[in-house]
Parts: structure tokens; C-alpha cells; sequence
């Protein structure tokens, strides 16, 4: 008979399956020793730019128990984001693939939502916070720590099966449960990411200089835009794709099965010419329940308005 810890572990990968989440992994909540003097470094050379508040709340970025009093530990879950369409027109401004859809905090935030009520209704009384990229969790460690993939050179998750392109979202609860096992780094030699990234934002493998890189330039960075950059943004108007597009791992990438991802009525056949004049209007109905709403009319038209500099 499996102890409480690998059955409850069992019943939530199931549930979570069947919520639609690619993979589900469980780790020990403890403070996150090995990552404290990387954090620490990294935001002493400023390399957040001006994400302040990445810097907020080191201490809880590190342990879960200043999040959740009395976590014992982190599942943590993906959600495939993969599209099987893209852009059409290859001179038209480009934004990143995870945008295409809905915002995925509301579709993640909802599914841990329901995965909690599963946990109360199945297992018993749990406290515990569901977690989207929302508050300060170290979200890519849990999941490296959870079995869920490797961080790679760009500094992004990888799974071996499935590549890199889906969001990453944790339940931290007060529930033991058995910790699944990390998995090594298959990254090997290549540096395919390292060489493509268009700005040089990755100042070696496994470290990036957040500030440099398109996606903080297009969405975090909110004044204009350095002309050192002029002429390096490879057309990206929202995020960036490259050093995902460029990994081999990413062969490995299927489409998504999740309707809230499905790209906005319109949004792929939009040429060049339709993104360059775009309205108000126009912005406010195409991205509605959207994560490009972050840049705002005005971001969005900045950044259109940067690549034609």
C-alpha cells in the first residue's frame, strides 16, 4: 500500500492531467540556499533593468514558508502554449507566440483554482496559494527542482519532450507530499540560443542581462526605448521568440489543445500595413482579454514605431 504522500502526489498529477496541464511535479518547499547568492549578484549588477520589483521581497522569493505559513511543498504545473499557426506576413511586426490568446494568468489561475478545490474535496482540509508568474516565486527553479525540465543556456525551461514553449504555474501548500527527483541538463555543447538572441542579452550560457533583452525592451521597459537598440529588435513589436525558436529541444513542440489560446479573430492575417496603423479601437477590441493590454495602446505603438527608426 503507497504512503499518503505518493498517493495524494498521484491523485493531484492526475487531476491536473485532466485539467489540461502538459506535466505536474512536486518538490520539497524549503529556502532555496544555491539560489540566494545568484539572485543577489544578479540583481546587484542590475542586470532587472528597471523591474524593481524583482528586487522586492527577496526573502520570500527564496522561501516558500514566508508565502504560505507552513509549506511542506511546491507542485508545480505547465501549460503548453505552442500554436499551430503563426504570423502570416513575415515583414509585419511580430509579438510573441504566448500572446496570441487569452491572457494566460486567468487560464492558469483558474485551472490551480480548481485543482485546489480537487485537493479539499479529495484529500482533505489544505492551505495553500496558487502561484502565475504573480507574486515573488522563483517559478523555472521549482520546476527544475519538480523533474519538469532543466534550465537552459537562454535561461529558459526545457523539457525534453516538449521543448520550451508553455507557461509555469505552482501551488505552494502545507500538504507532504513525495518530491519528484530533477533531471539532468541536456544542453550539451550547443549555444544555438547564445549566438541568436539579436541584442546580446546573454552575457555567457545560463546568464542574461535582463535589460538587453527584447522582451523587457518591448513590454517591461516603459520610457522609450534605447537607440543603441535601433536596428536590433528583428521586428519583435511584443516579447521576443528568438533563443525558443532557434532551440533544437523545440522540434519537439506540439500544438496546444487549449482553447483560451487560440489566436484573437484576425490577428495572424494582419499585414504590415494594418499594424502600422493600427488604432485604439482597433487595439482595445483585437486584444481584449489579452497579455499584450500590459503595453498599453501607446507601448505597442512605441515599440511599432521604434523598428521603422
Amino acid at each position: 500500500m503507497p504512503s499518503p504522500k505518493i498517493e495524494n502526489a498521484r491523485l493531484i498529477k492526475q487531476e491536473a492531467q485532466r485539467l489540461g496541464f502538459m506535466y505536474c511535479g512536486v518538490s520539497k518547499a524549503e529556502f532555496l540556499e544555491d539560489e540566494a547568492p545568484k539572485l543577489e549578484e544578479w540583481l546587484s549588477k542590475n542586470y532587472h533593468g528597471t523591474m524593481g520589483w524583482m528586487a522586492n521581497h527577496f526573502d520570500k522569493r527564496l522561501d516558500p514558508t514566508k508565502l504560505v505559513p507552513g509549506a511542506k511543498s511546491v507542485v508545480s504545473v505547465l501549460l503548453n502554449y505552442f500554436p499551430e499557426k503563426e504570423q502570416k506576413d513575415p515583414t509585419s511586426p511580430k509579438i510573441s507566440k504566448y500572446a496570441y490568446g487569452d491572457d494566460y494568468h486567468y487560464v492558469i489561475k483558474d485551472k490551480l483554482k480548481e485543482l485546489a478545490h480537487f485537493i479539499e474535496e479529495n484529500i482533505g482540509e489544505v492551505s495553500g496559494r496558487a502561484f502565475v508568474d504573480s507574486a515573488p516565486v522563483m517559478d523555472k527553479v521549482w520546476a527544475k527542482r519538480s523533474g519538469l525540465g532543466w534550465v537552459g543556456k537562454n535561461t529558459n525551461l526545457i523539457h525534453p519532450k516538449h521543448g520550451s514553449f508553455f507557461f509555469i504555474g505552482e501551488l505552494i501548500l502545507d500538504l507532504e507530499l513525495e518530491p519528484d527527483s530533477p533531471i539532468k541538463d541536456y544542453c550539451g555543447t550547443c549555444t544555438a540560443c547564445l549566438d541568436a538572441c539579436p541584442t546580446d542579452a546573454f552575457f555567457g550560457p545560463y546568464r542574461i542581462d535582463a535589460s538587453k533583452c527584447i522582451s523587457y525592451l518591448t513590454i517591461e521597459l516603459k520610457e522609450q526605448i534605447p537607440n543603441e537598440f535601433s536596428g536590433q529588435m528583428d521586428g519583435w513589436a511584443f516579447g521576443c521568440d528568438v533563443c525558443q525558436d532557434v532551440c533544437p529541444w523545440n522540434r519537439f513542440s506540439k500544438a496546444h489543445q487549449e482553447p483560451a489560446f487560440e489566436p484573437k479573430e484576425g490577428l495572424l492575417e494582419m499585414t504590415k500595413a494594418d499594424w502600422e496603423e493600427i488604432t485604439e479601437d482597433v487595439f482595445k477590441k483585437l486584444f481584449k482579454n489579452s497579455a499584450v493590454k500590459r503595453t498599453k495602446y501607446s507601448g505597442i505603438k512605441r515599440n511599432i514605431d521604434f523598428l521603422k527608426s
